[in-house]
């Protein structure tokens, strides 16, 4: 037999009100009857019917996350996958649901985001994509008109004004800047760096980086030092094996990979040609992702603060949702974290030229 509220109010000896307000945690009822009446309606097997508390609320329980098209991709989904796992650990804290896309749908063309939006299928919008108005121009405009909340995360919307959103991202150019000042610590003076093709603003702001750090430590910097690959283990393995005359003949001891993916790779070239990691070479990788432990030696890399920018993220979406602190916006730059493992060591000063 269907359990409702109203047997849940007989047992619990108070208003059908009062059931309903407590499973929609109400600051109206009291938290210890909230728990009580929450407690007794699982005991009893009782059920939300979603689209009868979407009607009496206008909530849906349900967040919308936007990915870019390449969150497919291998060596792109790690990072992201370990970040929405944050992000849903979060929501599924608070009762609430997911629904991951992507800004246009591939067949038709359509935007993903108003439909999901038109639908009226989700609460608010996390939006982790480099740039959505590359996609459509007049995206943030609908957005805004339909006033639905929503926060940009992981990338510094550098396509819109920053002070008109809210936004929670990481400072990309202080990790560049860590990453190639380790190096410098231990001796390093001639350090290449691999970075991403395309124009993704954080992989620029990670190379700008890379190179204010040189400056700051009176170290030319030579454009012929930055090589650009794909993100991916085949990618830095295919660098170095191309280049490797060129490292050697320039004396390169030290070495940052932009992705720890591209540093794994960069590590199995050099074994293959007979070389040692730290004692020849010192690598530095970037995102600190699980599967750096899986290899030999530990690397040594920028940890992204991907824990602390889903709760951030998700809270202030709630508090948007909840109509709470809306009246100004909210940005927060996170700053990346050096993990230094097994992978790089200090340098014989002598070998460098």
């Amino acid at each position: 037999m269907t359990v409702t509220i109203k047997d849940i109010a007989r047992i619990a000896g108070v208003s059908k009100a009062t059931v309903s307000r407590s499973l929609n945690d109400s600051p109206l009822v009291a938290e210890e009857t909230k728990k009580r009446i929450k407690e007794l309606a699982d005991t009893m097997g009782f059920q939300f019917n979603a689209n009868a508390r979407s009607l009496s609320t206008s909530r849906t329980g349900t967040i919308g996350i936007i990915y870019p098209e390449r969150f497919g991709e291998f060596g792109v989904s790690l990072y992201y996958s370990s970040l929405l796992s944050q992000i849903r650990d979060f929501l599924e804290k608070e009762g609430l649901d997911n629904i991951v896309s992507f800004p246009k749908n591939r067949y038709t063309g359509e935007s993903n985001i108003k439909r999901l939006i038109q639908s009226k299928k989700i609460d608010g919008l996390l939006i982790i994509h480099p740039n959505i108005t590359d996609v459509d121009q007049r995206i943030l405009n609908f957005i805004e008109q339909s006033k639905t909340p929503y926060v940009f995360l992981h990338h510094f919307p550098s396509f819109c004004d920053i002070e008109k959103v809210d936004a929670i991202y990481t400072d990309h150019f202080g990790g560049g800047y860590d990453a190639t000042k380790h190096l410098i610590d231990l001796g390093h003076k001639n350090i290449i760096c691999l970075t991403s093709h395309g124009d993704s603003m954080e992989f620029i702001q990670r190379t700008e980086g890379y190179r204010a750090a040189l400056m700051d430590n009176d170290i030319a910097v030579k454009e012929d030092f930055v090589f650009k690959g794909y993100r991916d283990i085949s990618s830095g393995y295919e660098i170095i094996s191309k280049n490797f005359g060129f490292i050697v003949e320039n004396n390169i001891t030290g070495i940052f990979a932009q992705t720890d993916l591209m540093a794994i790779g960069v590590m199995q070239a050099l074994k293959d040609m007979g070389k040692s990691i730290p004692d020849d070479y010192s690598i530095v990788g970037y995102d600190d992702i699980e599967l750096v432990m899986d290899f030999r030696p530990h690397l040594t890399t920028i940890h992204q603060p991907r824990e602390e920018i889903a709760v951030l993220t998700c809270s202030r979406l709630l508090e948007l949702i909840n109509g709470v602190n809306n009246n100004k916006k909210v940005n927060i730059r996170l700053n990346t974290k050096l993990i230094i493992r097994e992978s790089t060591k200090r340098v014989d000063n002598s070998l460098e030229g």
